[in-house]
């Protein structure tokens, strides 16, 4: 094993059965620090009784520190590579352009994981073929029309969608892309709205107010978080404003209904995507399998979440199919 340099949000945790080193290295590299999916990678791999050690990198939404992390992971000699949302996956494996560049990782077995789109972000040719010989992962997205059809259930006049977007993500801009197509097919009006970029080209929190009350003047019935590492860092200042504004929040992460203001979510739960990404790394530690072998793994359950408290404060009850199915916070 080669040795450990420093790093960026330097992390390492030993997870060994005994005191010499560690069967195996796997380095986690997240964007936003190590939540439920990544701590959910980690217990599954020790519950399957795994000899690993854990060298935690968090890139704290700079993208410029991304090929910091692959040089200290090719230092290290690591066994396998975690990579946490888009820009983290892309920053470290590159995209199907850069499959001759060396500045990206085409050696290392990796699993991505929390990536909204990989194919719309050109990371894998298909969720069966990934088309990448050191590259597979995990697919946890609902199908947009499952969740346009779950507003439907709870709003039955939902003609109009509204989309705040961070054009500085590209998690968000393919999630833009993907809403605008199928908003003719499933006959909703779509208004979305960029959040400006500052000097520093990130988006600030204090746009978000202004531009939610731009939506309620265009007369959106709904609003989709849609895909944003930004939004949801700042899910307080974004559901408290479409609250104040009147109009209710679907939101993919869970969290954004236990924690925040958002009306209702249809989400995989994080920590169970993390033990499915986790089932990938076995198969590649443990069993010896290719990666690009293994097809992309997806997520088959998700829950419903609805917060009654925003429900009454927008007196919007939901119906009681939903009540049926999902699992309500006041």
């Amino acid at each position: 094993m080669w040795r450990l340099i420093s790093g960026v949000a330097v992390l390492v945790i030993g997870m060994t059965t005994s005191a010499t080193a560690a069967q195996y290295k796997v380095f986690i590299a997240t964007w936003r620090g190590c939540e439920e999916a990544c701590q959910g990678f980690q217990d599954d791999l020790v519950e399957r009784g795994l000899d690993v050690e854990f060298i935690l990198r968090d890139a704290g939404l700079d993208k410029t520190v991304l090929p910091g992390f692959l040089a200290e992971a090719r230092e290290a000699d690591v066994d396998l590579i975690l990579t946490w949302g888009t820009s983290v996956t892309r920053g470290i494996a590159g995209t199907l352009a850069d499959l001759d560049d060396p500045a990206f990782n085409h050696d290392i077995p990796q699993v991505f994981t929390v990536v909204a789109d990989p194919i719309g972000a050109g990371v894998i040719k298909s969720l069966d073929h990934t088309g990448r010989a050191n590259l597979t992962g995990t697919f946890n997205r609902v199908p947009e029309s499952v969740n346009i059809e779950t507003i439907r259930t709870y709003y039955p006049d939902f003609r109009h969608l509204g989309l705040l977007y961070n054009a500085n993500e590209e998690n968000s801009l393919l999630k833009l892309a993907e809403i605008t197509a199928v908003s003719t097919d499933l006959g909703f009006d779509l208004t979305a709205i960029e959040l400006p970029l500052r000097a520093d080209g990130k988006p600030s929190v204090e746009d978000i107010a202004t531009k939610m009350s731009e939506l309620r003047t265009a007369g959106v019935d709904f609003i989709y978080l849609g895909s944003s590492s930004f939004l949801d860092a700042n899910r307080d200042a974004f559901t408290g404003a479409a609250v104040e504004n009147g109009i209710p929040v679907l939101s993919p992460y869970e969290r954004l209904v236990r924690d925040s203001q958002a009306l209702i979510s249809v989400a995989a739960r994080y920590y169970d995507v993390g033990r499915l990404a986790a089932a990938q790394a076995e198969k590649i530690l443990v069993g010896g399998a290719t990666p690009g072998d293994l097809p992309v793994v997806r997520m088959t359950d998700f829950a419903f979440v609805i917060n009654m408290a925003v429900a009454k404060k927008l007196k919007l009850f939901p119906p009681i199919d939903l009540l049926q199915i999902a699992d309500t916070i006041n």
